[in-house]
């Protein structure tokens, strides 16, 4: 992978990961566009820059995490989402997701690859968005419950299908529970926090422990480095970017997106132009 690779996947990982347009899948088109060959490497590459985007939430939201006062530094007090009862509404969302993607991990793998099962995910995802933002329009912010939370932590699990969107599936199971649209996708950015670092630290773990590709890794440390600086830096922009944009407008615009999206790379491909991977 080259430096210029790896820039470009950050951007559109930084971009994408906390908008409900499905990171996963425009990492994979985007691959597929460069002409990047299907390989271990480039996968766990894709999952281990999700590092430099949860590291913004962290950094953009401190306050919110903080469980008490540290060097000065106090806890958000306008908000229930936070301290404490932050991190317990984290565990309990991220543990579906955790379970079954314990037991069905390498089934996920051989849908990573799969061109046209992203623009399927990207299209219908599309058509419920736009159908979902007319029906939850009139919530009122509220506080949120361990059951809401795991409730929310079933829709996450959709999202293990590429080209559906962890965030729309987290936001829109949000806003079924109740939540405004602003909290349902403050919690969702919460939630990709132990979810995505969870799976980095997997990844992580299986590239250490392969012999094959610890080689692969020495040869191409500098591109995860370079990829997690830029997902970091564009997830930061992007999270301010989507919180004020989804609070004065909706999603609608993402929806069209994705349908426009899908159906244009669809007829790329019958026609013949090379957007899969090799």
């Amino acid at each position: 992978m080259s430096i210029l690779q790896s820039i470009i996947l950050a951007l559109v990982e930084g971009l994408t990961e906390f908008l409900p347009v499905s990171s996963t899948g425009h990492m994979i088109l985007t691959e597929g566009i460069l002409g990047m060959e299907n390989s271990d490497y480039l996968k766990t590459f894709t999952v281990m820059i999700q590092f430099g985007a949860i590291l913004s939430v962290v950094v953009y939201y401190f306050r919110r995490f903080l469980p008490f006062p540290i060097l000065g530094l106090k806890p958000d007090p306008t908000t229930s989402l936070g301290g404490w009862c932050l991190y317990l509404l984290m565990i309990v969302g991220c543990i579906p997701a955790a379970i079954l993607g314990a037991l069905f991990n390498d089934k996920i793998d051989l849908l990573l690859g799969s061109t046209w099962v992203v623009l399927t995910m990207l299209f219908l995802g599309g058509i419920l968005m736009i159908y979902f933002d007319r029906i939850f329009t009139h919530q009122r912010e509220r506080t949120m419950t361990l059951q809401n939370a795991f409730v929310v932590g079933l829709f996450q699990c959709l999202a293990m299908v590429p080209g559906v969107s962890r965030s729309m599936a987290t936001i829109f199971g949000g806003m079924q529970q109740g939540l405004t649209r602003r909290q349902a996708a403050e919690y969702s950015f919460f939630l990709a926090v132990p979810t995505m670092f969870g799976a980095t630290l997997l990844k992580a773990y299986k590239l250490y422990k392969d012999p094959a590709m610890s080689g692969v890794f020495e040869a191409n440390w500098h591109t995860l480095l370079i990829g997690n600086v830029v997902a970091f830096i564009v997830a930061l922009l992007a999270i301010k970017f989507f919180i004020d944009f989804v609070t004065k407008y909706g999603f609608r615009a993402f929806g069209y997106y994705r349908i426009i999206l899908s159906v244009a790379l669809a007829i790329a491909l019958l026609c013949g132009a090379n957007i899969s991977l090799q």
